[in-house]
């Protein structure tokens, strides 16, 4: 009689501002259940937490229940914060989370699981790599992921691996400065959050059309006046889309890569956004450079938090191997 050999999975946590996603993913990235729950990020930790720890344990005995075990958890969330300690520092986006040690919070709550924490937009690039746009090219080794969602952030592949930098801070390039004035991002007048994210959106849609926007219209309500092809939004779905094209001549001409892949809103909103920064690109960054890197949309689309969530884990040799993969892919 043969054996039956339960299968191993993870327990992925993709953490936002606005929303926590809770996910039980294959070594393949594939979802098997999902949960989510309002993170409200102006909430204490302590008054959220219970609520992931709860919807982690339904997950956690719905895949008991159907003959599957996970066997670690993996993390994916915003930044600054020192990733092997897993100690979130000052994120902007969870000011309710500030100084958390979340890897230890994760592990009193989920023990014996090995828990595994990745900044957002690593894991996005590791993503996109291994499972999204960058999937059976066997010659990409430089990719940069944005995260484009409510703030700016990057995860930087190169020479086909993350870089984390000496204090586990690089791809903040939401703190890049790219003018003197303009809306507040990252706590920088003109930060290349400030003028190309979620709230840059609502921050550039009060600037210009005060009669209509404020800063504390809700982002939806813009993203759906682009999708509407409102011509008062399309204005400024086209600035954003410029400042992002400037933000990204940075990165082009300092880091040369291959691909930059847009998550979020750049799904959202397509050629939109991305048609503007592609022409600013070109006229701001050394044309060589621009002819050798592709800019597209996450080719995981509104897949890519829960894929995301998994690659902390997954860039584990020991879990991999538990998983049976020689490799994420």
């Amino acid at each position: 009689m043969e054996k039956c050999t339960k299968q191993l999975t993870l327990l992925g946590l993709d953490i936002g501002g606005t929303k926590t996603a809770l996910s039980e993913g294959t070594a393949q990235a594939e979802t098997l259940q999902r949960v989510e729950i309002l993170t409200e990020a102006w909430r204490p930790f302590d008054e959220v937490f219970p609520q992931i720890k709860r919807a982690a344990q339904r997950l956690m005995t719905q895949a008991a229940e159907q003959g599957r075990e996970i066997i670690a958890v993996s993390v994916s969330v915003g930044g600054p914060l020192r990733i092997g300690e897993g100690v979130l520092l000052d994120p902007p986006h969870l000011p309710g989370w500030q100084g958390i040690r979340l890897k230890d919070r994760l592990q009193e709550a989920f023990a014996p699981l090995p828990i595994f924490i990745e900044h957002d937009g690593n894991a996005g690039a590791l993503a996109e790599f291994h499972f999204g746009a960058g999937q059976g090219r066997a010659d990409l080794r430089h990719l940069i992921f944005l995260t484009f969602g409510t703030g700016l952030g990057a995860g930087l592949i190169i020479n086909g691996q993350v870089l984390h930098g000496a204090t586990d801070t690089a791809g903040e390039v939401g703190h890049l400065r790219l003018a003197w004035e303009g809306p507040v991002g990252f706590g920088k007048v003109g930060s290349w959050e400030g003028l190309a994210s979620g709230q840059a959106l609502v921050d550039l849609a009060a600037l210009h059309f005060p009669e209509r926007w404020n800063a504390a219209t809700p982002i939806r309500d813009v993203v759906n006046a682009m999708l509407a092809d409102d011509l008062q939004a399309l204005v400024i779905a086209r600035a954003a889309g410029k400042w992002m094209g400037r933000g990204m001549a940075l990165l082009v001409d300092t880091l040369n890569p291959q691909m930059i892949v847009l998550g979020s809103l750049a799904v959202v909103l397509g050629e939109r956004v991305l048609g503007p920064a592609r022409q600013t690109l070109a006229e701001e960054a050394l044309p060589q450079a621009v002819a050798a890197c592709e800019i597209v949309p996450a080719k995981l689309g509104s897949r890519i938090g829960d894929v995301a969530a998994l690659m902390a884990a997954l860039a584990n040799d020991d879990v991999r191997q538990r998983l049976g993969q020689g490799s994420p892919t």
